[in-house]
């Protein structure tokens, strides 16, 4: 009855009085809201609806305010939801819409700067609202007071442009977060700021300490923000020079950025005095022991920008001696072909071959240089007389005076050489007539024992004893105590007698060594020599080896001594 004659106001009390059940009361609530949405009452209305609010849904209320001309109704409603905590994100942003729309700063500052107190919305629709709607204050509050600083940076960076500010939020930031947005901001900042930009990034590669709150300062890898200078090779060179120097022991990657913007500055520059002091800076980078630069790149980077003095000590560094002395054969420098041959000499002795080579083809005649080179040569030989005058032979300035020195005192080597041969020789000769009396002496005639003090202790001979045919005597018990492995060998000549026996048989395994003696006969450069070395070590010679079991009857297999004991 009351709701037929629109009674809602005293409809609502009475149900009140009568402990009428809530659903009920949200639906005369919204029925109350109908009928005076429908009279064109719309304050009175939203009042209604605000009371439905967790009952009701919320977008029956919402389609009937979305009029612009009744927005106020509807900014009422929503402000009653987000006070609910039943907001939804499409809640809040049809709220900032409607602030936005009505220019209503306050309301949008009430409902944006909530320092105080609790949110009831959801920050990221909030931001991209204000975002959108040019309320970048309000965004940069919520940003920055609810740390999302990807959103505070984009704002200030893309709306704003305000670079300055930017850096400086950055540099506020702990240590991870600041490192993720200078990877990714990094670039526009560099365009824009790049000094300060520069002065963050070496903060961040090295002692990175924000809020002094970490007990040590954290440091990242310069080599993950290279890419951040592509448009700004002096500010680079800058970053990695200071990196180097605070921290010798950096990437490769950093030393071969470095040197390879060194190398492009040394190029372009014009001054001969910076050009001397960037030459110093690159050559100081590269004999630093703690430098971890790649060798092959380096020498790369120098031969590309043609500098001299690096490419040598790369070059030396690599100990390549070879090229250096190419390098110079090349540039025509004889004074340095032959530092570089004195210098060097003695680990790579075909260095002076080479410079012979060099000096034999010149149009004009270098005696002084192919002197000293013979010289050495000679004193190293490195060369056969046969390969000097065929490479001397092959020279159109080279005349037979250049190397008749050379050949004279080689001459007299080999003739000294050979005096000294005949005369080993007939040494050899006397030495074996010897022996081979001695043996027949001992093979034929008796042998006298007349020692007369024992060869281990050198007390008094006395029996038993034990005699050897090399001459010397023991007591059988002084011998027994000596050889306990050798019974049949005299102690005293033991260990020569090992010694000679060791050279016969490694001379009988040297006549398998067929396939090692044809490699050094091709490989050789004098064949001659090493047959003769051949000779020598008895490669070719029938090698008889006496044992016990090849020696004359006559001898007692069992020991060398002729009188096994003298009882």
């Amino acid at each position: 009855m009351l709701f037929k004659k629109n009674q809602y106001a005293l409809a609502i009390s009475l149900a009140k009085s009568q402990q009428y059940d809530e659903d009920g009361l949200i639906d005369i609530f919204r029925q109350y809201g109908d009928h005076l949405y429908a009279k064109g009452d719309h304050d009175g209305a939203i009042a209604q609806y605000i009371k439905t609010i967790g009952k009701l849904e919320a977008s029956y209320v919402i389609r009937k305010f979305l009029d612009a001309q009744r927005i106020h109704n509807l900014t009422a409603y929503l402000q009653a939801l987000h006070r609910k905590d039943l907001a939804t994100e499409d809640h809040t942003t049809l709220l900032l819409n409607c602030y936005t729309k009505l220019k209503d700063k306050c309301k949008l500052d009430e409902f944006i700067m909530t320092k105080d107190r609790e949110i009831h919305f959801d920050v990221e629709t909030a931001m991209k609202v204000c975002r959108q709607a040019g309320y970048y204050s309000h965004a940069l509050y919520l940003a920055e007071h609810h740390d999302q600083h990807d959103w505070y940076l984009k704002i200030l960076l893309e709306d704003l442009k305000d670079y300055d500010k930017a850096l400086k939020y950055i540099s506020k930031l702990d240590f991870e977060a600041a490192e993720g947005n200078m990877k990714t901001y990094g670039k526009v900042l560099m365009t824009e700021i790049p000094e300060q930009t520069t002065q963050l990034l070496k903060r961040l590669c090295t002692d990175y300490n924000a809020n002094q709150m970490s007990e040590k300062p954290l440091s990242t890898n310069p080599e993950e923000f290279i890419h951040i200078f592509v448009n700004n090779t002096e500010r680079l060179l800058e970053f990695l020079e200071h990196m180097i120097k605070i921290r010798p022991t950096s990437s490769s990657l950093v030393y071969n950025t470095y040197l390879e913007l060194c190398l492009k500055a040394y190029s372009k520059e014009t001054d001969p005095a910076i050009k001397k002091k960037n030459e110093i800076k690159i050559m100081d980078m590269l004999r630093n022991s703690d430098a971890s630069y790649s060798i092959n790149q380096a020498l790369v980077l120098c031969q590309m920008s043609d500098f001299k003095p690096g490419i040598l000590h790369l070059y030396e560094k690599a100990k390549l001696y070879q090229q250096i002395l190419f390098y110079h054969i090349e540039n025509r420098d004889l004074d340095a072909i032959m530092r570089t041959c004195e210098r060097f000499g003695s680990y790579d002795p075909n260095l002076w071959v080479q410079a012979l080579w060099f000096f034999c083809q010149q149009e004009k005649n270098q005696k002084p240089y192919v002197i000293t080179i013979l010289n050495e040569v000679e004193r190293n030989n490195l060369l056969s007389p046969i390969l000097v005058v065929d490479i001397m032979a092959k020279s159109h300035t080279a005349t037979l005076d250049l190397i008749k020195d050379y050949i004279i005192r080689y001459l007299q080597k080999e003739n000294e050489q050979i005096a000294e041969d005949e005369r080993l020789i007939k040494q050899y000769r006397e030495e074996t007539e010897k022996m081979r009396n001695q043996m027949e002496e001992l093979r034929n005639n008796p042998k006298i024992f007349q020692v007369s003090k024992c060869s281990g202790c050198t007390h008094q001979l006395e029996l038993p004893s034990v005699h050897f045919l090399c001459g010397h005597s023991y007591h059988q018990q002084c011998f027994e105590s000596y050889s306990a492995e050798h019974d049949s060998e005299c102690p005293l000549c033991l260990t020569e007698n090992q010694k000679v026996l060791g050279i016969i048989r490694a001379q009988e395994q040297n006549k398998d060594l067929h396939e090692q003696f044809h490699h050094q006969l091709e490989r050789a450069d004098d064949g001659f020599s090493v047959v003769a070395d051949y000779f020598g070590r008895g490669v070719f010679n029938k090698v008889t080896i006496v044992t016990e079991s090849s020696r004359p009857a006559t001898r007692n297999i069992d020991s060398l001594n002729p009188f096994e004991t003298d009882m």
